[in-house]
């Protein structure tokens, strides 16, 4: 199964790569991720890929990641120390309710955004 290997691999690298091209302050979607890297549809895998972010170097701003409504739905997955709304907030996204509060004003569409 070494070819399946190599796709996780290549899936895992252009995920933290997009991740990391989010700019501080605003937030895109696992879909939109997922779409942008060729994978649409795969929004889960992109969130389950994130959750293995933490320890990566260099560091992947997961928390800039939310639902296609601006939910925080990855929140428990982080490290209390490094709790996914206390940086958004850090950044300046106001976050009420586990949203983001005004979502589209601040959502980054990397299929428009995002420069190779």
């Amino acid at each position: 199964m070494p070819d399946q290997d190599v796709k996780v691999d290549v899936f895992q690298r252009d995920v933290f790569e997009l991740t990391r091209a989010i700019p501080s302050g605003r937030v895109t979607s696992y879909g939109a991720i997922a779409k942008s890297i060729g994978s649409a549809g795969a929004s889960r895998r992109v969130g389950w890929v994130l959750n293995t972010s933490f320890s990566a170097i260099p560091p992947v701003p997961a928390h800039r990641v939310v639902n296609r409504k601006g939910m925080l739905t990855g929140r428990m997955h982080f490290p209390e120390e490094h709790a996914m709304e206390t940086q958004l907030k850090a950044e300046g996204i106001e976050v009420k309710n586990d949203m983001v509060v005004n979502f589209e004003a601040v959502f980054w569409d990397p299929q428009v955004e995002w420069l190779d």
